[in-house]
């Protein structure tokens, strides 16, 4: 397929794809997670499961438009509903975990139950984010600006197979990846920049089917062109980074808060490692961002 370079193409392309992926919203009483289930409803790619404080969410969606694809699961309190969303999950009668008003420590220990979440023995656990900016001809991927705080080697190497997934499944043929830094030189003061000539040498050999890996670069010379030239740097990133692996979540999260105020961005994000994609969005983002993240969880 073409690439998909906006979150109003992906939402097309899931809209005519004609599956409904089934979505099990814990908590899901505030306005705009309310908003963001309608859209995907209306969008035709989604069946909506309200799981806890279901009171409150009929309060709240007074008007059922499509009352054969809501289900509503009653819970004692927050901790229940987090645990019966994630059984429907792992009894396979859901395919995407959402998350409303509950906390999101509450959540997460759900998530991670040893014998009754969701995380695979061995998986590794890592949010990964797109992002359409004004000033970038497509959509950019990012990790891991919530989850993993200073990534092991083992967690990088997972980041970018994340990050080279994510944008397969939006028809970019051969990602380019750019594992970031504050400068393009390795050293040995930053020791996560030591093992990006692996990644770089693991991409070249197939580890992850096509895709160019590259590093380190800083975020301007990763995806503007210009910039790389001035500098005199050789790059098969080239200027048109697909996907950005920052060294730890303070850069990761400082760049996403940064493009979200100041550049006008729209954002989506999903945590993967799970047996299902789960979106985890933040209280303060807005329903269209998690009408976003809705639907890259249900690109896969």
């Amino acid at each position: 397929m073409d690439p998909i370079r906006s979150f109003q193409q992906l939402a097309g392309h899931l809209s005519g794809s004609g599956v409904r992926r089934r979505i099990a919203v814990v908590c899901g009483s505030d306005s705009s997670t309310c908003q963001a289930a309608d859209r995907a409803l209306a969008g035709g790619f989604a069946e909506i499961v309200f799981v806890g404080r279901t009171a409150d969410v009929r309060r709240r969606r007074a008007a059922e438009p499509f009352p054969a694809l809501v289900r509503y699961v009653d819970a004692a309190d927050d901790a229940s509903a987090a645990r019966l969303a994630v059984a429907l999950v792992r009894r396979g009668e859901a395919d995407v975990l959402m998350k409303g008003l509950v906390p999101t420590d509450v959540l997460l220990r759900a998530v991670l139950d040893k014998e009754q979440g969701l995380l695979p023995p061995g998986s590794v656990l890592t949010h990964l984010a797109a992002a359409q900016l004004p000033a970038y001809g497509k959509l950019l991927c990012f990790t891991d600006s919530a989850v993993i705080p200073y990534p092991t080697p083992r967690q990088r190497e997972v980041q970018v197979a994340c990050a080279v997934r994510l944008c397969h499944a939006l028809g970019v043929a051969e990602p380019r990846v750019a594992l970031i830094h504050c400068s393009e030189h390795v050293s040995d003061k930053f020791p996560h920049t030591l093992t990006y000539a692996a990644l770089a040498a693991a991409a070249r050999q197939g580890r992850w089917g096509r895709a160019v890996v590259d590093g380190p670069l800083d975020v301007r010379t990763s995806c503007d062109a210009a910039a790389l030239a001035v500098k005199g740097i050789s790059s098969p990133i080239g200027g048109q980074a697909d996907a950005l692996v920052f060294p730890d979540i303070e850069a990761a999260n400082a760049f996403y808060k940064a493009i979200t105020l100041f550049a006008g961005a729209e954002t989506a994000g999903i945590l993967q490692g799970a047996s299902s994609p789960v979106v985890l969005p933040s209280r303060g983002d807005s329903a269209a961002s998690k009408f976003y993240s809705l639907a890259l969880a249900a690109l896969f």
